[in-house]
């Protein structure tokens, strides 16, 4: 699990509650008619912009904040070294009987164990990383789209309030509540959009942009194998992949 992206969750809901409940009573900002208007409109409109299945599949996605894994690019490049190593003194045949931890890196070799073309096992594992990234950017787009949305819908609950408390203004017990949710739903739109959707759809890309970056480097090391690179030469090449300063030989 992601603790950043549930600590920063729970922390800033925390600290909305909290300022909230410093101030009085909680109940005083919980209104079914501001919450049907932003939550319920946010998702229907959003439903528009999108197939059923992608925005079903989307909250599949959105739990990847929470519980993505991307394997350490250094570990990656000492595997990849170990099996080049492997390649270049017993031939692809080698590789066969060795374990391999990346499961992307795995089919790769297994591409090359079968004897395949080099530019045939590029392209496929090319055609691999594109499809992923473009599976993995419906889901931002969505969660982006809520972030739109949500202070969109905020307005119209605004301005349904609003006319609802001018039509009525002969009656004064009709102002409060009328008042109340058009405030409330610029809140919750405000909320939802920037301590939900919005950070959301960016942890989602950051994990997208690690996991193509780990892929291209294996990209790299499957086309270095097959051309029968030297193990040291692949890794000062692989290395690039790596900030200065974490790069082996380099002082941080």
């Amino acid at each position: 699990m992601d603790i950043a992206t549930l600590v920063g969750l729970l922390g800033g809901f925390g600290i909305i509650i909290g300022a909230i409940a410093t101030g009085g009573s909680l109940m005083v900002f919980v209104d079914v008619p501001s919450t049907l208007i932003v939550l319920g409109g946010t998702f229907m409109v959003t439903l528009m912009q999108v197939s059923l299945q992608d925005f079903l599949g989307s909250f599949s996605t959105g739990m990847k904040a929470f519980f993505y894994k991307v394997d350490d690019p250094k570990k990656i490049i000492e595997e990849a070294v170990q099996l080049a190593d492997v390649a270049r003194k017993n031939g692809l045949l080698a590789l066969e009987g060795v374990e391999i931890s990346n499961e992307f890196m795995k089919r790769g070799i297994g591409l090359c164990v079968d004897g395949h073309d080099p530019a045939l096992v590029h392209k496929m594992l090319s055609s691999d990383i594109n499809n992923t990234i473009e599976r993995h950017e419906v889901g931002q787009r969505m969660f982006k789209n809520m972030a739109t949305m949500a202070p969109a819908m905020g307005m119209i609950g605004t301005l349904v309030g609003l006319v609802q408390m001018l039509s009525n203004m002969s009656d004064p017990a009709s102002i409060g509540p009328a008042m109340a949710v058009a405030l409330l739903t610029t809140l919750y739109g405000a909320v939802i959009a920037n301590a939900f959707a919005q950070p959301l759809a960016d942890k989602l890309a950051r994990a997208s942009e690690l996991e193509r970056l780990n892929k291209s480097l294996i990209l790299e090391t499957i086309s270095a194998i097959q051309e029968g690179m030297n193990p040291r030469v692949l890794e000062q090449l692989l290395s690039t992949y790596l900030p200065a300063n974490k790069r082996p030989g380099e002082d941080k």
